[in-house]
C-alpha cells in the first residue's frame, strides 16, 4: 500500500481499476497520459500488474475486487465497502487534480458517486451498459460525473440526453491487436491439427461455471479431431484455480499469460470458445473464429436472456447487427447445444472466413479517429483538466 502518489510534477490523477480488463485499460490510458504530456503527470490509486508496470502504486491488490454475481460478492460485502471507504477517504486526502475510475461499475461508481461535489473533476472510462439492461442508471450517473469515456459508437447519445459530456474513444480492442489482425485465411497453417484458444473469463465466478462446460466440449472435440491442442490466455486473477481445472484434460493444453503470450495465441488459433465480454471483440479483431457462451451462477442461472433489452449479448454481434459469432447463453450454455456450432469452425474453411468477413465492419466501427483508443482517452482527460483551468 502507498499513501501517496509517484514523485515528479505535473498534473496528479487518481484512477481507479477493479478487475484485469481495467487494469489493462488504465496502463494503456497511463501510457498515452505520459506521452501527451512528455512525462509530466503523476499517478495514485488503484491497478493491477500492468498499472503497476506503468508506475502506479496500487493501494490494494484488485484482485479482492475480481468477484461476480450476488452469491460471490455477498462473503467479500464488508471487505468491499471498507475498500471503498478508505478509497474515497484517500481521494479526499490527496485532493488530486482528476479521478478517472474505470469499468467496474459496482466498485468505481460507487466510490465516484461519494466524491460528489468535491470540486474534484470525475470522469469514468467505459460506460454502464444501459442500452442492454438498467436504463435508468444513465440519468443516474450524469448527476455526479463530470466526463464519460465510452467504448462503443452507439453509446454517446443515452448520457448526453442528461447533460452528461460523453465523449467515443474506441475499442481497446483495436489498440491490442493493431499489427496483429488476421482477416485472411490463407495466414493459416494448412494441414496441422487444429488449435483451439479457450477463454473461460477473468473472474474467479466466471471460470468456475465455463470451465466445467468448455472441458467437456473440448473432449467432445478431440474425439472427431485427433491431435487437437488448446490454450488458455488468462490473468493474474486467475490463473491458479485455471491451472487446477485443466490438470486433468485429455488434450494438451498451455494455459499462458501475458499480453504477448495473449496474441501469440489468438494468431495460432484455429478457433476460439470464449465467455462474452471484451474477449470476443479482441478475437474479432485479431481475426479469430469464435464461438461465445456464457451463463450467471447461483439464481442468475435461471434467468432467461430475454431479461435483456438488446438481440446478442456479443458486442461483434451487437455491432454488426446479426450473428456474426454464434452465442449460447443461460441454458443453452451446454456442451451438446455449443459442440456442433465450434466443429463446424474447426472443420469448414468456409465458415471460418465467412466470420472473418463479419469481422470487418464491425473493426471499422470500433476505431476512433485518432487511431489509437488510448490516446483518444488521454486527450479527453486532459481536455477535462484543462477545462477545470
Amino acid at each position: 500500500m502507498t499513501d501517496g502518489p509517484a514523485a515528479g510534477d505535473g498534473p496528479l490523477i487518481f484512477l481507479i481499476a477493479g478487475e484485469p480488463s481495467g487494469d489493462q485499460l488504465g496502463a494503456r490510458l497511463m501510457a498515452a497520459l505520459k506521452q501527451e504530456t512528455g512525462g509530466r503527470v503523476r499517478f495514485a490509486g488503484i491497478g493491477g500488474e500492468l498499472m503497476t508496470a506503468q508506475g502506479l502504486a496500487s493501494r490494494f491488490p484488485i484482485h479482492e475486487l475480481a468477484v461476480m454475481g450476488f452469491v460471490e460478492v455477498l462473503p467479500h460485502l464488508f471487505a468491499i465497502i471498507r475498500r471503498i471507504r478508505e478509497t474515497v477517504a484517500a481521494v479526499k486526502a490527496l485532493r488530486p487534480d482528476a479521478v478517472v475510475t474505470i469499468d467496474s461499475p459496482s466498485f468505481t461508481l460507487a466510490i465516484a458517486e461519494r466524491l460528489r461535489g468535491q470540486g474534484i473533476p470525475l470522469i469514468h472510462y467505459v460506460a454502464p451498459q444501459v442500452w442492454a439492461w438498467k436504463p435508468w442508471r444513465a440519468k443516474s450517473v450524469s448527476r455526479y460525473l463530470d466526463r464519460l469515456l465510452v467504448l462503443l459508437p452507439f453509446e454517446p447519445p443515452y448520457f448526453q440526453r442528461h447533460g452528461l459530456a460523453t465523449r467515443f474513444v474506441g475499442h481497446p480492442a483495436v489498440e491490442a491487436a493493431a499489427p496483429e489482425i488476421r482477416l485472411e485465411e490463407g495466414e493459416e497453417e494448412e494441414g496441422g491439427p487444429p488449435r483451439l484458444a479457450v477463454l473461460p473469463g477473468s473472474r474467479r465466478g466466471e471460470v468456475t461455471q465455463l470451465l466445467p462446460v468448455f472441458a467437456e466440449t473440448v473432449h467432445a472435440l478431440a474425439a472427431e479431431h485427433p491431435g487437437l491442442t488448446v490454450v488458455i490466455p488468462t490473468v493474474e486473477t486467475v490463473e491458479d484455480l485455471v491451472r487446477a481445472q485443466v490438470a486433468d484434460w485429455s488434450v494438451p493444453v498451455a494455459v499462458v499469460r501475458g499480453a504477448d503470450a495473449k496474441a501469440r495465441a489468438f494468431r495460432q488459433a484455429t478457433a476460439a470458445l470464449a465467455a462474452s465480454g471484451t474477449v470476443a471483440l479482441e478475437l474479432a479483431v485479431a481475426g479469430v473464429p469464435t464461438v461465445v457462451a456464457y451463463r450467471l451462477s447461483g439464481i442468475g442461472s435461471l434467468l432467461s436472456p430475454s431479461w435483456l433489452r438488446v438481440p446478442f449479448v456479443s458486442l461483434v454481434n451487437l455491432l454488426a447487427g446479426r450473428e456474426v459469432q454464434p452465442e449460447f447463453l443461460q441454458r443453452r450454455c451446454r456442451s451438446a447445444t455449443i459442440l456442433p456450432a465450434l466443429e463446424r469452425l474447426l472443420s469448414d474453411p468456409a465458415a471460418r472466413a465467412a466470420q472473418r468477413e463479419g469481422y470487418r465492419g464491425v473493426v471499422e466501427a470500433l476505431t476512433p479517429p485518432e487511431g489509437r483508443p488510448s490516446q483518444a482517452a488521454a486527450r479527453h482527460v486532459l481536455e477535462c483538466l484543462n477545462a477545470r483551468g
